[in-house]
């Protein structure tokens, strides 16, 4: 029953964000990843779609993201489906230079059962904290109060740069707390690190097309383990490509 609501809350928002005169930037994009990985775990180490919409209006902001697997994952998952919808609400609270973000995110997982479940939920906050060079610290903190019920911090730095006005570099890097119950051993410890390099070019006003490359990799194998090699991770690097339109 809660899949069901979710999606028609979110059918309808984009419904209203599409219609003419409402004035909220809407932005359509996909990419396509050489793997699926999420806090360090693989969930799928060949090819995915992962298709998205965002509604943003004044400092509210809707998401509906997708990850469609077009290879499967050693029968874990099966190929051209659909395993995974998210559904993201946020509101950003502009404090002069540092952004305080809140939100609600659902975890829908239509032809997969996850960890035997069917989709979870979490609430999260975070902040956003400009530094010299272009460079932001980031700080979110996430709570699953549905299925696994403890926390997942992440703290990272992020940098860009506008080389010209179409094209854009950046590049990241990231470290994470879990509690007991997100750890493979039940242990509350560090959990995923992550460097990552991105680009994005604006083909005009509207269209753009972007490209990442990342690594990442556990601070504690026993902490944090994928499914098919207990004790280490399947994928460490990963790429992608997108494009995206902002109607």
């Amino acid at each position: 029953m809660k899949k069901s609501f979710a999606v028609l809350v979110a059918v309808v928002l984009i419904g209203f964000a599409i219609q003419p005169g409402w004035a909220a930037d809407v932005t359509g994009a996909a990419d396509i990843n050489s793997a699926y990985v999420w806090r360090g775990q693989t969930f799928n180490d060949g090819l995915v779609v992962q298709p998205s919409v965002d509604i943003v209006k004044g400092g509210f902001g809707l998401n509906v993201w997708g990850n469609f697997d077009i290879e499967d994952y050693n029968d874990n998952y099966e190929s051209a489906e659909f395993s995974e919808v998210d559904i993201s609400a946020t509101y950003v609270f502009d404090l002069d230079t540092v952004d305080l973000g809140i939100g609600y995110i659902e975890y829908l997982y239509p032809t997969t059962k996850r960890s035997g479940q069917s989709g979870t939920r979490e609430v999260f906050g975070g902040l956003k904290v400009p530094l010299p060079l272009n460079i932001y610290l980031g700080i979110d903190l996430f709570y699953d109060f549905d299925e696994v019920n403890d926390l997942y911090i992440n703290m990272g730095f992020d940098f860009s740069h506008d080389f010209t006005e179409q094209l854009s570099l950046g590049a990241g890097v990231s470290i994470a707390y879990a509690g007991d119950e997100y750890c493979a051993d039940d242990s509350a410890g560090l959990y995923d690190y992550n460097f990552s390099i991105s680009g994005e070019f604006a083909l005009d006003e509207a269209l753009s097309v972007s490209a990442f490359i990342k690594y990442t990799d556990s601070m504690d194998n026993d902490n944090l383990r994928d499914l098919n090699r207990p004790g280490t991770l399947d994928v460490n690097f990963y790429y992608g490509i997108g494009v995206s339109y902002t109607f």
